[in-house]
């Protein structure tokens, strides 16, 4: 932290993640501070993509027009796997659908400077854990769960692609000043209570939105009975509660975890400041939780959202009572989330036990490793043997079942049935398409447990299970080595360093891709008022990314704007019918898909808006769900609340994103409603807008709404885009 920020600008006691955020600043000592309200202009000190958002990212930044990145940039490929056989075949086939769009992430990292790690790497979070996280950092990402490096007392954001052009061009990246959740820990992590227990109890509390704006910042005595990837494990799950990011104070475990992965001198520099890596003593959180690890039982999240937390000792009770299906018919292990050394070797240990016994799993298992560093060590070491004696299928180093890719057979679509997974997001059909799949999120060791006795009516610490021989017997609490008694193994050597020049290189995009397709500006603001916008779908319930722009099977066309709109809304369920992708065509009076109903909106010169529920766009940081309704005619959305990056990535692409001042006045909303929207030409920050609504038997009201825009986001609305904005201030 510059020595002269603290007294200069605050002169008060800050906490950890203050002196990470603001020692970041662009210019300190013009800076307006106040936790909440004004916007930071930051410095990022590095960007992470990963391969379905870094395509729509790599796209924008070639129609910058700028030679090469201004920061240090990576590439990971880790999303277009799917999982349907095993490791090693299911890489190989994804190299060969994917080809086109490895191509054309590899030549474009060379060309513009950005590193390029290739399918079969690992995931995204991980490889940034073993490689770019250090106490500090400040690093945005392109995917909602970069957070996970605040177990190596990061700070790392997870932003939309165009927030990723921002900081690669060298544009101060703007982030309205979080405000400050402490989280006290108290006690010690025993027995079969884990770190992902902590983010488990802390979603329960604080459910999906009660994060939002803010730093979660974890501090106290217990925090050192935690392991550093079990602070990453914590960390990552607080995208569920719509945390801006979380972070932990630098200890330890911190400094084993660097010198494991190669990097002592970063841990020695650590040691050196570790006074500025922690919180100061004295400083203030606009909201304090205290958990006391040594009462905290494991739990399990679910079905459906996230914050549903049961202790598991209840869950199979709860289950009965609310008709969720008992038998467990798959468990999954890995994801981003918790895959670690750590976690394989806990989850190992419970599985040998069972062996031991002569049991195997009852339900289907899968074991995803976080990275190929994981994936080879923990071969080395004996755990995958064990997980797979037990009857687990290793999947490839990559997302897999936990984003939809997975090729899942043993089901039917519509069937209801349970699994549970160590991942962290758990919506409806996230991970099999199946919107009747109640999935449940645990820890790795409680997955297995209840893998093995195939029911969600098991509670490990003290149930029985049944041997073959009839002897009954107990699990004993899972254990696991924080990290390897040898090194780690690193595996094949899966990164590309981009050229000291790579201005030589071509980057091809035929015309003809169905994968890939150079962007269009988007129109400018005509200079006057929104008149007689038609509402396209008033959204009911609970609308996140994946209900806008779903993952699965769609994740093939994210670097090909046309073709991806055609998943517009599809999973959002409509007011007017309760039905998924059916709305009325006020035009024509017929009922139609939601995409094709805004085509035809569009081809006929009728703009249109989305109206929507609460904590609109929660979820992955996908900015394809700001894009769509941009590039299919849509002009603003207008909810009672947004979750933080999808209100900026709609921003980012000259959308209106707008609340209404009262929430109830939702309900005044009808589907066959013309809306226009005024007082744009006075279109300034802190001034609410206004919306007219015109009802189909002639009546009007008028409705107030607000927005968050600063001076530099009206901007963007003006010019069309972020990105026409940024063209704008090169000439």
């Amino acid at each position: 932290l510059p020595p002269c920020l603290k007294p200069l600008l605050l002169n008060r006691p800050l906490t950890l993640s203050e002196k990470i955020v603001y020692g970041h600043l662009d210019d300190p000592h013009n800076q307006d501070i106040d936790r909440g309200r004004t916007y930071l202009r930051l410095r990022p000190d590095r960007v992470a993509m990963q391969d379905a958002t870094a395509q729509m990212a790599m796209l924008q930044f070639i129609s910058s027009g700028l030679p090469r990145v201004a920061v240090p940039s990576t590439i990971h490929c880790d999303h277009l796997i799917e999982a349907q056989i095993g490791g090693v075949k299911d890489l190989a086939r994804a190299k060969e659908v994917n080809q086109e769009v490895y191509n054309f992430l590899s030549s474009a990292g060379a060309k513009y400077g950005v590193g390029f790690w290739k399918p079969g790497s690992g995931i995204i979070h991980q490889i940034i854990l073993e490689n770019y996280a250090y106490p500090g950092v400040m690093l945005i990402g392109t995917d909602s769960h970069t957070p996970n490096g605040g177990g190596l007392g990061s700070i790392c954001i997870g932003v939309g692609g165009a927030d990723a052009v921002d900081v690669m061009a060298g544009i101060p990246w703007e982030l309205k000043c979080p405000k400050v959740i402490g989280v006290k820990l108290t006690g010690t992590l025993s027995g079969w209570t884990s770190p992902k227990d902590v983010i488990l109890k802390v979603a329960g509390i604080l459910t999906v939105k009660g994060g939002t704006g803010a730093i979660v910042e974890y501090h106290g005595p217990g925090v050192d009975s935690i392991s550093c990837t079990g602070m990453a494990t914590i960390c990552n799950m607080g995208a569920e509660i719509g945390a801006t990011t979380s972070v932990f104070p630098y200890n330890h475990r911190m400094r084993t975890y660097l010198e494991k992965t190669g990097r002592g001198q970063i841990a020695a520099l650590a040691d050196e400041y570790s006074d500025l890596l922690v919180p100061d003593e004295g400083c203030e959180y606009d909201q304090l939780i205290e958990l006391n690890l040594d009462e905290l039982k494991p739990h399990i999240n679910g079905p459906f959202t996230p914050d549903l937390a049961h202790p598991v000792s209840d869950v199979g009770a709860v289950a009965e009572q609310n008709g969720w299906p008992l038998e467990v018919k798959v468990g999954l292990i890995g994801s981003c989330t918790n895959s670690s050394y750590e976690d394989m070797g806990r989850a190992a240990s419970v599985a040998k036990q069972a062996l031991d016994k002569g049991l195997k799993c009852k339900a289907q298992f899968t074991v995803t490793p976080g990275s190929e560093q994981i994936r080879a060590t923990i071969e080395r070491d004996g755990y995958s043997k064990i997980l797979g004696d037990v009857g687990g299928v290793v999947l490839a180093n990559a997302c897999g079942p936990c984003i939809g890719q997975w090729d899942r057979r043993d089901v039917k679509k519509g069937e209801k049935n349970t699994i549970v997974t160590s991942f962290n997001r758990n919506f409806t059909a996230r991970n099999d398409a199946n919107p009747a799949t109640h999935a449940f999120v645990t820890s790795p060791e409680i997955v297995t447990a209840l893998a093995i006795a195939g029911t969600l009516n098991f509670n490990p610490e003290t149930d029985f299970l049944t041997a073959p021989n009839g002897e009954k017997f107990k699990l004993d609490p899972p254990n696991g080595d924080e990290l390897p008694a040898k090194d780690f193994d690193p595996g094949q050597d899966t990164y590309q360093h981009p050229p000291a020049d790579g201005s030589s290189m071509k980057v091809d995009v035929s015309p003809q891709s169905n994968r890939l397709q150079l962007l269009e500006p988007f129109d400018k603001w005509s200079g006057k008022d929104l008149e007689d916008l038609r509402v396209l779908i008033k959204v009911k319930g609970k609308c996140t990314t994946d209900h806008i722009s779903a993952a699965g099977p769609w994740l093939k066309f994210r670097g090909h704007l046309d073709n991806i709109s055609n998943n517009m809304l599809i999973g959002a369920v409509n007011s007017e019918n309760d039905a998924v992708n059916k709305i009325k065509n006020h035009l024509t009076g017929e009922y139609g898909g939601v995409p094709d109903v805004a085509r035809h909106y569009k081809a006929n010169s009728v703009s249109w808006v989305v109206v929507g529920d609460d904590n609109y766009g929660e979820g992955s940081s996908r900015e394809h769900a700001a894009l769509e309704p941009r590039h299919l005619g849509g002009r603003a959305i207008i909810v009672k609340s947004f979750a933080r990056i999808h209100e900026t990535n709609l921003k980012k692409q000259g959308l209106l994103p707008l609340t209404f001042s009262n929430p109830s006045d939702y309900d005044k909303i009808r589907p066959d409603d013309k809306i226009s929207i005024r007082g744009l030409e006075t279109f300034t920050p802190g001034k609410p807008l206004s919306a007219v609504v015109k009802h189909s038997d002639g009546s009007e009201e008028t409705l107030e709404l607000n927005h968050s825009f600063n001076e530099t986001q009206i901007e963007w609305f003006k010019a069309g885009s972020a990105l026409n904005r940024m063209k704008e201030l090169q000439h």
